[in-house]
């Protein structure tokens, strides 16, 4: 009687799949648009469609204590949507949780 190693199975494959060479392909665009009075917008465009946008819109949420949003741009996709000027916070943090590489951010506005 012999053991057969069945075909292994890697449930985190799908997870380690990418490297760090290609952690996002092309631009993220960081705007900023202005609402009324002192209010701003921030809008994130360009994340890989292979990231959740609804989980990363959370995590934001949380973490700069502002309100946002994932809409449907007819020109761009979907885009972030965050309450106030929150262009350099989201660069910090696109770069610490290796969503995007700082050389691939592209901030506009003011």
């Amino acid at each position: 009687m012999s053991i057969q190693n069945l075909n292994t199975f890697d449930p985190f494959a799908d997870a380690i799949k990418g490297s760090e060479d290609d952690v996002q392909d092309g631009l993220v665009h960081i705007r900023i648009q202005q609402r009324n009075g002192r209010k701003t917008l921030t809008t994130v465009q360009g994340l890989s469609s292979e990231y959740d946008l609804k989980k990363i819109v959370r995590a934001c949420k949380k973490e700069f204590a502002c309100n946002g949003t994932v809409i449907e741009h007819p020109e761009y996709g979907e885009v972030l949507q965050l309450q106030g000027d929150q262009r350099e916070n989201i660069c910090q943090w696109l770069t610490k949780t290796g969503l995007a590489k700082p050389d691939q951010l592209k901030v506009h506005g003011f």
